[in-house]
C-alpha cells in the first residue's frame, strides 16, 4: 500500500510555485523531498512565535529562491538547522541527497556555532573560519545571510536584550559581509532591521520624519517622476523609472557622518532609471542634467569605476524647482540585478561562466586572496586583519598583547588606543609600544599591529594631547581632566589670593569664624566657598575687598610689611596668564595684575604697561617665581638676518639645536640684503633664553638678535 504524501502547507506551496518559474521539475522535487525530511526532523519543535519550526527554514529557502539560487542551495537552506538541532546527521543527508547538499548544510552549521557578541569582541579564529567557509563555497554565506535576514524579520518575539545583541551583531558582522559581496538588497534590509531593533526610538523618529517630508511633498515628487518619464521618452531612451524613500538607517548614517540634524538632510527621496545598455545610461545622465541643474561635486561614475564589490551605476543629485534635492541612480538591467543580488546574481556554480566584472567574480577573487594570505601566514590574526580591512574600510583593527581585538577609526593614534582600553589607562599613559617598539603617543596605527600601553600614576593628560587624538572618547576624557584640573587650580589660586590679602590685615583664612564666612557667602549669592574662590582667582572680585569685609577690625599697619608675595610656578592653569606684551620668563623680575574675567596676569616689572597698572593698587600683586617650575614659557626675539634663500630654515635649526620650540614667526621688514624676523619661542627660564641667543649669534646668517621689550 502506497504511503499518503505529506500535505504541503501554504508557504511550501508558494515556494514550489516560485521554484517552478526557473528550475526543472526534477530539481523542484528534490527540494520538496528536503522539506519532508526537514519537517520530520523538526517535528514537535516550535519557534518563539509559536509556529512550527520548519516554517523558518522554508522562509529562508524562499529568500534564496527569490534570488534565483540553484536547487542545492535551496534544499540546503531547508535542512540548514537539522544537523545542529535534530538527530539527523551529515552522513544521512549525504545518503538521502548528495555530497554537495550535505557539505552546504555542514558549512552553515559550523557558521551557526560562531557566536559573535559584537565585532569589537569577535574572535580571530572564528572569523578566519567564517571567511574560509565562504571561500570554499560562497553559497554557505548566502544561506547564512538569508537565515539572518528571516531571523531579523521575526525578531519581535525575542526579549529586549536578545534583540539588541542580535541587532548589533547584524550591523557589525553580517550587513558588512552582504555589502562586500555586493548584495545590496539584503544589506539594506539587514541594516534597517538592525537599526530598528538596536535604536527603536531613533528609527521610529527618523521614519516618521521621512514619511512627513515625502507626504507633504507627494505632489512635487509625482510631478518630478512624470517630468523624468517625459524627458526620457522625448530623448528616445528606453527605460523604467521607479522612486523610493531612503531608509531610516541610511539617513541616520548620513546625519552621523556629517554631523547633521534631520532638517539638514534634504535628499530623502531618490529615483532609479534602469535602461538597456551602458551608452543609454550616459544619454540618460545628459538628459536629466539638462532637465534640472546638478549639484556640483555630487556626481559619481561607478560604471567606469565600479566599487570593490562589483556595484555599477551612475549617481547624481539634482536641484529640482521645488526646493527638493533629488538623487538619481542610472544603471542597466544587468547592473540592477547585480546591485541587488551581488555575488549571488546569475548563480552558475562551478561553471565559471560569469563575466569578469561581476560581483561574484570579484567576491571570489577577494576570498581567494584571503586564502592565499592564510596559506602563507597560518596566522588567524593576520588573516582577520586582511578580511576586516576590506569589510570595514573606515576602521582599523589592532590587538592587545593578549590577542584581544580593538577596533578604532582609521588614522587613530597610539594614545587613542590607550583610551579605548579604559579612561584610566589613557589618563596615566607613560609610554606605548607598537609591535614591541616604543613610539610617540601621536603615532598613527595600522591594521594588525600589536599595541601595549605602559602606565604610571604620576603621568597625567596635557593640553597638547588634544592636538593629535582622533576619537571622541579620548578627546572627552582629556578635556574633562584638564577642566577639572583647571578648576582645582583656580580654587587654589583664589585661596592663595584671599590668604595673602588677609595676611596683609594680620589675619588668615582659618581665623575667620565659619558663621562670618557663611553670612558673607549668602549675602553675595555664593552657593559654596569654592565659588567665591573661583571669582577671586578670575578677578571678578578683589581679594583685598573681600578680606576687608571678612576681617574689618584687624589693623593693616604692621601686617603689610610681613605679607608674602604670591609664588608663580607656571602650573596654575588658566587662572594665571603670562602677558603677551612682555613675555615674562622665570628669572625676570615680575608683578601681577588682577584683571576682571581673566585672573592674575603676570608682567615683567619693566613692562611699559606697568605704570598704568600702578594707578590701580588694589589690583596689583607682589608675585615671585616659585623655586620649582613646570612647563615652557614664551619669549619674543627680534632678529636682523641676511636675506638669502634658506635663511629661515637655517635659523630654525639653530633654535632647535638649543632645545627650544618655535611658536610663531613673522617677517616685519625686508630689503634685497637683510630681513627683520620676529620669533616667538619657548624656553625654560632666562638662562635657557640666553643659551638660545648665544647659539643664534654664532649663526653667520644672523646679524643681530635681541629680546623684544614692550
Amino acid at each position: 500500500m502506497l504511503a499518503t504524501p505529506m500535505p504541503l502547507p501554504q508557504p511550501v506551496l508558494d515556494l514550489r510555485d516560485l521554484l517552478n518559474t526557473y528550475l526543472e521539475p526534477e530539481k523542484v522535487a528534490i527540494i520538496l523531498r528536503a522539506f519532508e525530511t526537514g519537517a520530520q526532523a523538526h517535528e514537535g519543535q516550535t519557534r518563539k512565535t509559536g509556529e512550527p519550526y520548519i516554517l523558518h527554514p522554508v522562509a529562508v529557502a524562499r529568500i534564496l529562491a527569490n534570488m534565483r539560487m540553484d536547487f542545492a542551495s535551496v534544499a540546503a537552506a531547508i535542512l540548514h538547522d537539522t544537523i545542529e538541532d535534530t538527530p539527523l546527521t551529515k552522513q544521512e543527508i549525504k545518503t538521502r541527497f548528495s555530497d554537495e547538499i550535505a557539505d552546504l548544510v555542514d558549512g552553515v552549521t559550523k557558521l551557526d556555532k560562531m557566536k559573535f557578541r559584537t565585532r569589537h569582541e569577535a574572535d580571530a579564529e572564528s572569523f578566519r573560519k567564517l571567511m574560509l567557509a565562504m571561500s570554499r563555497d560562497l553559497r554557505v554565506i548566502f544561506i547564512k545571510l538569508a537565515d539572518r535576514l528571516h531571523n531579523m524579520r521575526t525578531l519581535d518575539s525575542m526579549g529586549r536584550d536578545s534583540r539588541r545583541r542580535i541587532a548589533r551583531e547584524t550591523l557589525d558582522i553580517y550587513a558588512p559581509i552582504a555589502d562586500r559581496l555586493g548584495m545590496n538588497g539584503i544589506k539594506s534590509e539587514l541594516q534597517d532591521l538592525g537599526f530598528a531593533n538596536l535604536f527603536p526610538w531613533r528609527h521610529r523618529t527618523i521614519a516618521e520624519h521621512i514619511n512627513a517630508v515625502t507626504g507633504n511633498r507627494s505632489e512635487n515628487i509625482a510631478e518630478i517622476h512624470k517630468t523624468l518619464k517625459r524627458r526620457m521618452s522625448e530623448t528616445g531612451i528606453p527605460c523604467g523609472i521607479t522612486g523610493r524613500e531612503k531608509t531610516p538607517y541610511s539617513i541616520y548614517k548620513k546625519m552621523l557622518a556629517r554631523d547633521l540634524s534631520f532638517s539638514e538632510v534634504t535628499d530623502v527621496y531618490a529615483f532609479r532609471i534602469v535602461t538597456h545598455s551602458e551608452p543609454h545610461c550616459y544619454l540618460a545622465l545628459g538628459a536629466v542634467h539638462r532637465l534640472y541643474p546638478p549639484k556640483p561635486g555630487r556626481f559619481k561614475d561607478h560604471i567606469a569605476l565600479p566599487k570593490a564589490n562589483g556595484y555599477q551605476s551612475l549617481h547624481t543629485i539634482l536641484n529640482s524647482p521645488y526646493g527638493l534635492p533629488v538623487e538619481i541612480q542610472i544603471r542597466t538591467e544587468e547592473m540592477e540585478i547585480m546591485a541587488e543580488k551581488g555575488a549571488a546574481a546569475h548563480w552558475q556554480y562551478k561553471s565559471g561562466e560569469t563575466t569578469g566584472g561581476s560581483a561574484q567574480v570579484r567576491a571570489r577573487e577577494w576570498l581567494m586572496q584571503l586564502v592565499e594570505v592564510q596559506r602563507h601566514s597560518n596566522d588567524s590574526m593576520e588573516f582577520l586583519d586582511g578580511a576586516k580591512s576590506d569589510l570595514f574600510p573606515d576602521q582599523i583593527f589592532v590587538f592587545t598583547p593578549k590577542g584581544k581585538i580593538i577596533d578604532l577609526r582609521r588614522n587613530a593614534t597610539a594614545l587613542d588606543f590607550a583610551y579605548s582600553i579604559h579612561t584610566g589607562v589613557g589618563n596615566h599613559t607613560k609610554e606605548i609600544l607598537v609591535d614591541k617598539l616604543a613610539v610617540p603617543l601621536s603615532t598613527r596605527l595600522s591594521n594588525g599591529q600589536m599595541v601595549e600601553v605602559i602606565t604610571a600614576q604620576d603621568e597625567h593628560p596635557i593640553p597638547e594631547w588634544l592636538e593629535f587624538v582622533t576619537t571622541a572618547k579620548a578627546r572627552t576624557a582629556i578635556r574633562h581632566y584638564i577642566k577639572s584640573l583647571e578648576q582645582a587650580d583656580t580654587v587654589a589660586l583664589g585661596l592663595r589670593l584671599l590668604e595673602t590679602a588677609l595676611n596683609a590685615r594680620g589675619s588668615n583664612v582659618d581665623a575667620i569664624p565659619q558663621k562670618f564666612m557663611n553670612r558673607f557667602l549668602k549675602e553675595n549669592n555664593f552657593g559654596r566657598q569654592e565659588d567665591l574662590l573661583k571669582d577671586l582667582a578670575l578677578g571678578n572680585l578683589l581679594a583685598t575687598v573681600v578680606a576687608a569685609k571678612l576681617a574689618p577690625e584687624v589693623s593693616t599697619n604692621e601686617a603689610e610689611d610681613d605679607t608674602e608675595a604670591l609664588a608663580i610656578a607656571g602650573s596654575e592653569g588658566s587662572a594665571v596668564i603670562f602677558s603677551a606684551c612682555c613675555h615674562p620668563v622665570p628669572g625676570d623680575s615680575i608683578m601681577g595684575y588682577v584683571s576682571a574675567g581673566k585672573g592674575v596676569v603676570v608682567h615683567r616689572s619693566n613692562c611699559r604697561n606697568v605704570r598704568e597698572f600702578r594707578k590701580h593698587p588694589d589690583r596689583c600683586l607682589d608675585v615671585i617665581w616659585a623655586p620649582i617650575r613646570r612647563g615652557m614659557f614664551e619669549v619674543a626675539l627680534r632678529m636682523h638676518a641676511k636675506n638669502i634663500p634658506g635663511v629661515l630654515a637655517n635659523i630654525s635649526s639653530s633654535i632647535g639645536e638649543a632645545g627650544s620650540n618655535i611658536e610663531k614667526v613673522e617677517q616685519t621688514e625686508t630689503n634685497p640684503e637683510t630681513a627683520i624676523l620676529l620669533f616667538t619661542i619657548s624656553v625654560k627660564d632666562r638662562d635657557h633664553m640666553a643659551r638660545v641667543m648665544r647659539r643664534l649669534r654664532r649663526n653667520r646668517n644672523v646679524i643681530r638678535v635681541s629680546r623684544v621689550i614692550a
